[in-house]
């Protein structure tokens, strides 16, 4: 079974951490385990990942020595993703020696006109008291807003439209190769009147762009792991509920948060309204049970838990090579 796994920020760097290099390995490590264990379960996995913390943290390096000239968004973006990448390559390969490995940087098409551009919701960068994120957002220009009890710089956020290299991507797969690929939702660029493409000042949400992926490569499942156990209702409240089986139709209606779990709904119905193939949201620690359907939650579109099964190779290969 394919599934396109999207690991969420705390596989990376967890609430409250320092922003480290041996933290983030140490959690990559982590992480890496979770993969490879979903690997043993006889699944082929395609892997996305955040970038929220560390693109954010280029960014604010590039604000504090401006004389080096600041790069944009995107090229920081791609900074990140290589980073990243390449710890994530390495720890999972540390563990599946005999596999191979590619990580790739991912261009992902979005509309210059998308609303989006005059309403940043993305939250990026370290996290601060209300005091503090005012202060700084006055001096450097940011948008900030809220996230949890505390502060965050926030940017535009487009709707994913293209993975320009899918045919890339399912190539590899087809011929065994562990994709790391869409870091932190891939790079952002838009198509100019000739048919170029350049790059654009905004970060795109890595579910989203994750759901997408999982449907240009006709994956069987879409997996978000974050650091909480399943998708709940009044999250935080007295009377949370979580939500295990639900249809696109019973959770459409109900109101999450934008910067956190409002993204991955929305990725999940996205992928299992046009696919009919389940997704998935739950707790990085529980992968392997989730894919079972034993934890987390699932979106359902009339599929059943599936069964664990290698696909022929032509299944994984939607899109011609030129």
């Amino acid at each position: 079974m394919l599934v396109v796994v999207a690991l969420g920020g705390n596989a990376l760097l967890r609430r409250g951490e320092p922003m480290t290099a041996g933290n983030q390995r140490s959690n990559i490590k982590r992480a890496a385990s979770v993969l490879a264990a979903l690997v043993g379960e006889g699944h082929s996995v395609v892997i996305t990942h955040g970038n929220g913390p560390q693109v954010g943290l280029l960014a604010l390096q590039a604000a504090n020595n401006p004389g080096d000239g600041a790069f944009p968004l995107d090229v920081l973006g791609a900074e990140s993703a290589g980073m990243i990448g390449y710890v994530i390559e390495q720890e999972l390969g540390n563990l599946l020696k005999e596999r191979l490995f590619a990580t790739l940087l991912t261009q992902v098409k979005v509309d210059p006109h998308d609303p989006a551009f005059a309403r940043p919701t993305k939250p990026i960068g370290p996290v601060y008291d209300k005091a503090t994120a005012t202060r700084l957002a006055a001096q450097r220009g940011w948008q900030i807003a809220p996230d949890g009890d505390k502060w965050r710089r926030v940017v535009p956020s487009p709707k994913p439209l293209e993975i320009l290299e899918a045919s890339v991507i399912s190539f590899l797969v087809e011929r065994g190769v562990i994709v790391v690929c869409t870091g932190g939702g891939g790079v952002p660029v838009i198509a100019r009147d000739d048919g170029s493409f350049c790059g654009v000042e905004a970060v795109i949400d890595k579910d989203l762009a994750s759901s997408l992926l999982a449907r240009q490569l006709k994956a069987d499942m879409l997996l978000m792991l974050t650091d909480v156990d399943a998708v709940y209702v009044d999250y935080g409240t007295a009377t949370a509920r979580a939500l295990r089986r639900v249809s696109p139709t019973e959770i459409s209606g109900r109101d999450f948060p934008a910067g956190s779990m409002g993204p991955k709904v929305s990725a999940a119905i996205e992928f299992t309204e046009a696919t009919g193939k389940p997704a998935a949201i739950g707790k990085l620690d529980d992968a392997v049970e989730i894919v079972r359907g034993e934890r987390g939650t699932w979106f359902e579109g009339g599929a059943s838990v599936p069964t664990v099964e290698r696909l022929p190779a032509s299944r994984h290969r939607p899109y011609k090579l030129s």
